[in-house]
């Protein structure tokens, strides 16, 4: 049996900026055929999943094509997605003949000239495999479930969990249903309901928690081979945009329409409901300050995960006024003040103006007198089986506040940010991280408490305000009530 695997992969915020081309891709990871590390990245697991049936498997033979990912960011260049798209595609058709296509895809990318990227390269391995290979995806929750990609492929699998530290899990499983559907052992059905919402659904917090339960419970049942929430990305303007329910079944269609209804009405029973308590900040800097221990305050929508620059400065701006100390921020995303702190050395006190550069909206550029604490090439964090880059990084201080400046843009995952620039997180009054929930698994144990901070900024968080060009049906909360 004969596998082909590669990844493409990035989320794309119509609304940013941050403007996405190849070298982003660079930046962030390429690995050209056979230079994939040993270990994952997000959407590129099905690789390593595939890794592992070769090795216990030995009748299996994997091809592997090139796997990309570029930090979420702003609309992709058309030049870069077809070029790294032909790439994939020309890899392919040089493996020809194989028994399955295995991709590690997001879902929510967008460039000049394709809304719908994941579907255009799908239909295109279609044509080059025809219609009796299996062709299976993981897809990122945030995405953007179409026609297209269902008419292409037979496996859509999604992450379960948001923090997704079940990407390894859920490639695991595309890869076993799919070496199943080769062998003729099942026969994946897939059928999908339009949940017509939009919404931020932590599955760390109820009623998802439990929602996402009820799901693997579901999953025990014969027949029923996968369940998928795809929960949208409202920072893409784009037709298909907002929540939908996935159901894959052993040949029973009708079953599964059924079962994505019955689930997808629940889901949208929960409308409003999914958030943790957010903050604006001044109340969040009155709960920090009156609190013992560690406090997490999470900067949610100046979240680099969700293709903004993560360079805001709205609540240290207010951190600084309040005179807090104990206080270490990670990240601020500047690279040339960390090529500055860099010239400067370790141990130089320097006046250094940092942060606030991509937009109007998240806040000034902020002038101290700081001193470069340390100085890291190549930093990283870990999120579950992964290592995220965050580049050359800077550790500046002044007036009891640590920030870490980072070049390689990246939001906020794990404690070994910090202890990456030589901070022990657990011992800082407060921490100040950049991510909507991504971090929560990493920081949760060492907080006496977690403050989720809505600094109104810069991300386009509200649907009702966001002015959408391309989205054509009525949608909760745009809508107040979208299947009338």
């Amino acid at each position: 049996m004969r596998i082909f695997t590669a990844s493409l992969a990035t989320e794309t915020n119509t609304f940013s900026p941050m403007y996405t081309d190849v070298h982003s891709f660079y930046a962030s990871f390429y690995a050209p055929p056979g230079q994939h590390p040993a270990t994952p990245t997000l959407c590129s697991a099905p690789l390593i999943a595939c890794r592992e049936a070769v090795a216990a498997d030995p009748s299996l033979q994997l091809i592997e094509g090139s796997c990309a990912w570029a930090e979420p960011g702003g609309l992709l260049n058309r030049q870069s997605y077809e070029h790294l798209r032909d790439e994939i595609l020309q890899q392919l058709q040089q493996a020809m003949p194989v028994d399955a296509v295995l991709l590690g895809l997001h879902g929510a990318m967008v460039a000049q000239g394709y809304d719908d990227c994941e579907g255009d390269l799908l239909g295109r391995v279609r044509q080059i495999v025809g219609p009796k290979t299996i062709i299976g995806a993981t897809l990122d929750p945030h995405s953007h479930l179409t026609a297209k990609r269902q008419t292409a492929a037979n496996l859509l699998i999604a992450f379960k969990e948001f923090p997704h530290l079940d990407f390894m899990q859920r490639a695991r499983e595309l890869v076993q249903l799919a070496l199943a559907a080769v062998r003729g052992q099942i026969k994946p059905e897939m059928n999908s309901f339009d949940c017509r919402m939009i919404d931020v659904l932590p599955t760390t917090h109820e009623p998802m928690k439990s929602f996402v339960a009820k799901i693997r419970k579901l999953e025990q049942q014969a027949g029923v081979l996968s369940i998928s929430v795809i929960h949208g990305f409202m920072a893409g303007d784009v037709a298909d945009m907002g929540t939908k329910l996935l159901v894959i079944t052993d040949n029973q269609p009708e079953r599964g329409q059924a079962l994505a209804a019955e689930l997808g009405i629940e889901l949208y029973s929960f409308r409003g409901r999914t958030l943790p308590q957010f903050n604006d900040i001044a109340s969040a800097l009155d709960l920090a300050g009156m609190a013992d221990g560690t406090t997490v305050l999470a900067d949610v929508w100046d979240n680099p995960g969700g293709g903004v620059a993560g360079d805001g400065t709205l609540i240290l701006e207010q951190i600084i006024a309040r005179k807090l100390t104990g206080v270490a921020v990670g990240t601020i995303w500047d690279p040339m003040a960390v090529k500055l702190c860099f010239a400067a050395g370790e141990g130089a006190d320097i006046a250094l103006r940092f942060g606030g550069k991509s937009g109007a909206t998240a806040g000034p550029p902020l002038d101290k007198r700081v001193r470069v604490e340390r100085l890291q090439t190549n930093a990283s964090q870990q999120f579950a089986d992964s290592s995220v880059p965050m580049g050359d990084c800077a550790l500046i201080s002044f007036d009891g506040i640590e920030v870490i400046l980072n070049s390689n843009r990246c939001q906020s995952f794990d404690p070994s940010l910090f202890r990456a620039l030589g901070i022990a997180p657990e011992e800082r009054r407060i921490l100040l991280v950049k991510s909507t929930n991504h971090f929560y698994q990493g920081f949760a144990p060492l907080a006496s408490q977690i403050i989720y901070v809505d600094a109104g900024a810069p991300y386009p968080s509200d649907p009702k305000r966001n002015d959408y060009q391309k989205l054509r049906r009525p949608i909760w909360p745009i809508n107040e009530n979208p299947f009338n």
